[in-house]
């Protein structure tokens, strides 16, 4: 979902991955150099990532932890990139920025009900921008049926 701005993410310092399912985005992070926490509601999921973070070289970048998010965000210190790919929970939205270091970044990635289907867990039009307005936006868009947003809190 972030390709095209791959180049704006950091290649240093830490990551909370929220809803990291498998592991594919912390370990693409971990290769760069960040130091990465994903969690995940599934066991099986966690454990998938696991091994992929050992097979592609990055188990020393990548830690992952079981966590049900209904209970909000780990614990844990603020990180300089805090993602989150195609899970979208409103309820968050404070907790997520508060969790953001000094000129910390936030890339979140969600269905999206332009140019998709209403439903729970989808972005109405503007919400991203909305709910992270008081960052500086980096790049946003909105179409297809997904949403996306980067950001970045103030030093």
């Amino acid at each position: 979902m972030f390709a095209a701005i791959e180049d704006l993410f950091p290649v240093e310092g830490t990551a909370l991955e929220i809803a990291s399912g498998r592991g594919k985005l912390s370990v693409w992070l971990g290769l760069r150099g960040l130091d990465v926490f994903g969690v995940d509601v599934s066991p099986v999921a966690i454990e998938f990532a696991r091994d992929l973070a050992q097979r592609s070289g990055a188990a020393d970048q990548c830690r992952f932890e079981v966590w049900d998010l209904d209970e909000g965000l780990p614990p844990g210190p603020p990180m300089d990139l805090v993602v989150c790919n195609m899970y979208r929970e409103p309820r968050l939205d404070r907790e997520l920025i508060e969790r953001l270091a000094p000129g910390g970044l936030l890339a979140i990635a969600s269905l999206s009900e332009v140019g998709g289907e209403p439903g729970r867990f989808h972005a109405r039009p503007g919400e991203l921008r909305e709910a992270f307005g008081e960052l500086e936006i980096l790049a946003d868009h909105e179409g297809d049926g997904v949403a996306w947003f980067l950001g970045r809190i103030s030093s």
